[in-house]
This record gives structure tokens, sequence and C-alpha cells, in this order.
């Protein structure tokens, strides 16, 4: 649309200055602010870490008003941040009946890790045939970073750099719409883990399960490549060599 206004400086013709500036914001309205920004983030942040724990149980309400109180914001601030949340599958807004806490079953869980081995097998196997060269530089970076939030005990945090290790690998299978169904299988992955392990784990073990991955994409064998990366995700919780047989010999 092409607005013209005739601003004529003379006292017959004067436009007052609050009316030029009300057509101004109505057709150009003022982004959002980066306080606005910053505080959706935080917010989005510290609801998606108290559901990966479980502090925030599966079918617990959340309500825009409540939130928006407690993080001293908007409730437009707060929506933005469960619209987040909602992308992840981490909760589920049903229209006026507000928003919940999605729930996280074993079966949805497997099904995920069937779908996490069909995108990352044919990713690594296409990524092989001419992977970027910065990857494996990338890749040692991440571990090492997986490494420093294990020494600080900080799962989350490890869980987060993991996601990341994967999807940079699946980055080079240039297979872009896929990337946001392979974090959200990644998301409810680590979010099944971290909430049924009844005891701490050998985070620093963890980690370093990622280092079969780097050597094996650095033998540029990429069937090794691809049954490195099929035995890592069938071997993330108990039930996968059940659910992965051969996947484990």
């Amino acid at each position: 649309m092409t607005i013209i206004i005739d601003v004529n400086i003379d006292n017959d013709k004067f436009i007052e200055t609050q009316q030029l500036r009300h057509i101004w914001m109505t057709y150009f309205p003022p982004r959002q602010t980066a306080t606005k920004s910053l505080k959706s983030s935080a917010a989005f942040a510290s609801l998606k870490r108290d559901i990966m724990l479980g502090v925030l149980e599966p079918g617990t309400g959340l309500t825009e008003l409540d939130l928006a109180t407690h993080f001293q914001c908007s409730q437009g601030t707060v929506r933005e941040a469960l619209l987040q949340l909602q992308e992840e599958g981490l909760v589920l807004r049903k229209g006026r009946r507000g928003t919940q806490v999605s729930e996280c079953t074993a079966d949805e869980a497997i099904e995920m890790f069937r779908l996490r081995q069909q995108i990352e097998g044919s990713g690594i196997a296409r990524m092989m045939r001419a992977p970027s060269r910065t990857l494996i530089k990338d890749l040692e970076d991440l571990l090492s970073k997986m490494l420093a939030a294990a020494d600080a005990a900080d799962e989350l945090e490890l869980a987060a750099i993991d996601r990341d290790f994967h999807r940079r690998i699946f980055e080079d299978a240039d297979l872009p719409a896929l990337d946001p169904i392979l974090h959200r299988c990644l998301v409810h992955n680590h979010r099944f883990k971290i909430s049924r392990s009844p005891m701490s784990r050998d985070l620093k073990a963890t980690a370093l399960r990622h280092r079969s991955i780097i050597e094996s994409i650095e033998s540029g064998d990429g069937r090794r490549a691809t049954a490195s990366m099929h035995h890592h995700i069938a071997t993330i919780v108990d039930f996968g060599p059940e659910v992965f047989p051969e996947s484990v010999q």
C-alpha cells in the first residue's frame, strides 16, 4: 500500500503532529522491543527447564495470566514463550481449554527414536558424500563443551549441546526441511531419558559416547559412520537394544 500524506506548511492546511503520528503508527507499528524478546526467551528457557526436569509434570495447566505475574511481564510475552514450547512439542495449546504440559510416554519415545534412526541414518550417509571442511572441528568443539557441562554436573546444558552436535552433522546432509522434526525428536528423547532416570548418570561417559561418531566420520567410511550413528541411537536408553536389536550386535 502506498500512503501519500500532503503536508503544506501554511495556516489553512496544517496537519496536526498527533494526526501524523497516528497514521504512521497505524501503518508502520514499532518492531518488538529487545526487552520483550529477552523476557520471552527467559520465560521459555525457564519453563523448558522445568518441563525437561519433570518439575512441571505432564498435564499441568499453564495460564498466561499466572505466568505473566510470575515472570513479571505481559501476557503477550508469555504467549510467545508458550508458542515456542508448542513448536518443540513440550506443551499443548487447546484454545479455550488453555495450555497443558504434554505427556512423555514410553510409546511416544520409542517412535521418536525410530524416527531419529531413519532421519539421522539417512542424513549421515548423505553427509559423508561431501562433508564440509569445518565439520570435524565443529564436532570436536561441541564435544569439548559437552565435557565441560559434564564437569559442571549440568545435565540439561549437556543435552542442549548434544542436540547441537547431532544437528551439526545433519546440517551437512542438506535436508533443511527435516531439521525441525529432528530437533523435536532430540528434545523429547532427552526429556524422556532425564525424567525417567531414577539415579544420576555418568555425564562424562554420556559426552564421550560421541567420540566414536567423530572417529567414524574421520575415517571417510560411509557405512561405518552410518553404523556408528545407529548404534549410538540404539544405546541411548535401556530399552534401545530391544527396539533396535540389529544396531547393537
